[in-house]
């Protein structure tokens, strides 16, 4: 069988996922950004930022220059990886056979594949427009070679699939770029006026090698299919599910029990061979009348404790709708992750996060009111205070970097809210402030604690910000925007100290 193979572009991989989080960027122009040598770089930019000027390499501060309104985003380290690797596990679906090209760009062995989705003309329209409607901006191309793929997909205009057999007329008309070399050969052909692949074709490759070294030469054969080319596949996770077929239908809570019972004694044994402990695990029944009701439980800590695990679904069998009968249960746990191993010492206890105990408690509390109840927060690399605390993904999570020494209020509101407020001297604390109709007289006050914006991110005032407490005792922060110019000041509420 001939091997065919599709190659996948992503233009603006970076900002097109980043839009596709934050749906408010879309029209924006806007960049990512990270700090190279005490400066701040562009390292991608949207096709908006692009036509105002903003492009990848430029300092962020001679962006802005061009364009007053550009919003600058932190890039995410290893983002344009975990990024293809979720869209390269969605192609799986049109071959098993997917690699990630770094980048920004996919390889996918399509050999016996096309002739499903009517041809290789249907199959390649067939995954770009998925791609276009899901907002990325990508070009694809079918060859014999990863390597003729490749550079058409990226460097020609026209006729995105190839003949079999015609890599070298696809190839020759592109520039050296096109073969995946890197800047140092690229530089050197520059210079000697090669301005497409054609002229290399056509001389020696004894020629070449002495020049050029051996890339060259290799990536040549590996673009006309004289040398085989091996890439990563990438692997889809092993689905952790197990099956409860039930000879007769099952209606009552005791026997939905049994049958939990039963699944989780066979998946926490897998688990336990594996090392690994159940994230969020999901209960599918699917009923007699052709109806699915499912149920699911989630877990602070990664455990494969039967027990605990019962306790938690006990608390979400009434939700469980039997009706005539259900005739197979399905357990499955689409999010796990790897235990630690337990100390086999009586007197090894465990403290604080790391305690089981308190993970399982936690567990039974999210059962009763819901896993989006209970927050664990970690300090951010931000000044700005809205930005300087996340959400922790575990209960083991460790923090990157240490809470602020100052003091910080035990509730931040999301959006400052507006305060009314008088002062002795217009530049000092407030001795009296209104909130919500209410009139507070401030007994004491300490500050200011004077915040800046960060100017890569945004622009405005800075801020700053007192603690005060007020005649009966409660205590807020509560912050002046920019200097006192002589006019109102703007003064805002922003939390609460306990």
């Amino acid at each position: 069988m001939q091997k065919r193979y599709m190659a996948i572009w992503f233009r603006h991989l970076l900002t097109d996922g980043l839009a596709r989080r934050r749906p408010e960027l879309k029209d924006l122009p806007f960049v990512l950004a990270a700090p190279v040598k005490n400066k701040i770089i562009i390292t991608a930019s949207s096709p908006t930022a692009e036509r105002e000027g903003a492009f990848t390499g430029m300092a962020a501060a001679d962006a802005r220059a061009a364009s007053g309104d550009l919003v600058v985003v932190d890039e995410v380290p290893g983002q344009a990886a975990k990024l293809l690797r979720l869209i390269g596990l969605g192609c799986i679906r049109y071959t098993p056979m997917v690699s990630i090209d770094l980048p920004d760009g996919l390889l996918l062995d399509i050999s016996g594949c096309t002739h499903l989705w009517g041809g290789e003309r249907e199959y390649l329209k067939e995954i770009v427009l998925k791609l276009r409607a899901a907002g990325f901006d990508a070009r694809a191309a079918i060859a014999d070679t990863m390597g003729t793929a490749w550079a058409v997909a990226r460097f020609a205009q026209k006729r995105p699939i190839i003949a079999s057999g015609e890599q070298a007329a696809a190839i020759t008309g592109l520039p050296p770029a096109a073969l995946r070399l890197e800047p140092e050969p690229l530089e050197r052909l520059q210079k000697l006026g090669f301005r497409n692949i054609g002229p290399l074709l056509a001389t020696a490759p004894q020629a070449l090698r002495r020049r050029f070294g051996q890339e060259l030469l290799l990536r040549i054969d590996q673009a006309l299919g004289r040398t085989e080319e091996y890439r990563e596949l990438l692997v889809p996770p092993v689905p952790y599910s197990e099956r409860l077929p039930c000879l007769e239908p099952i209606r009552t809570a005791p026997a939905i029990e049994i049958a939990i019972k039963k699944l989780l004694e066979m998946l926490c044994l897998r688990l336990q061979n594996e090392g690994k402990g159940v994230r969020k695990a999901i209960l599918k029944c699917h009923r007699i009348d052709g109806r699915k009701v499912q149920v699911s439980i989630t877990t602070a800590k990664g455990s494969h404790s039967i027990s605990h695990l019962m306790r938690l679904f006990e608390l979400q069998i009434s939700k469980i709708e039997p009706a005539l009968g259900i005739e197979l249960f399905v357990l499955e746990a689409p999010r796990v992750e790897d235990m630690e191993t337990v100390q086999e010492q009586l007197w090894a206890e465990a403290k604080g996060l790391a305690d089981t105990a308190l993970a399982e408690l936690l567990d039974r509390i999210a059962g009763k009111v819901g896993p989006e109840a209970i927050r664990r927060y970690l300090p951010s690399e931000n000044h700005w205070p809205e930005r300087s605390v996340k959400l922790a993904s575990t209960l083991t999570e460790e923090p990157q970097t240490a809470w602020p020494e100052l003091p910080r209020p035990i509730r931040l509101l999301q959006k400052p809210e507006a305060i009314e407020v008088m002062a002795l001297v217009p530049d000092h604390p407030p001795k009296q402030f209104v909130h919500i109709g209410k009139r507070h007289q401030v007994a004491k006050a300490d500050g200011p604690e004077r915040i800046g914006r960060e100017w890569w991110r945004d622009k405005g005032e800075h801020r700053d910000y007192y603690v005060i407490e007020d005649s009966e005792g409660q205590r807020y922060w509560v912050f002046r925007s920019g200097h006192y110019d002589g006019g109102d000041a703007q003064w805002y509420l922003h939390g609460y100290f306990a």
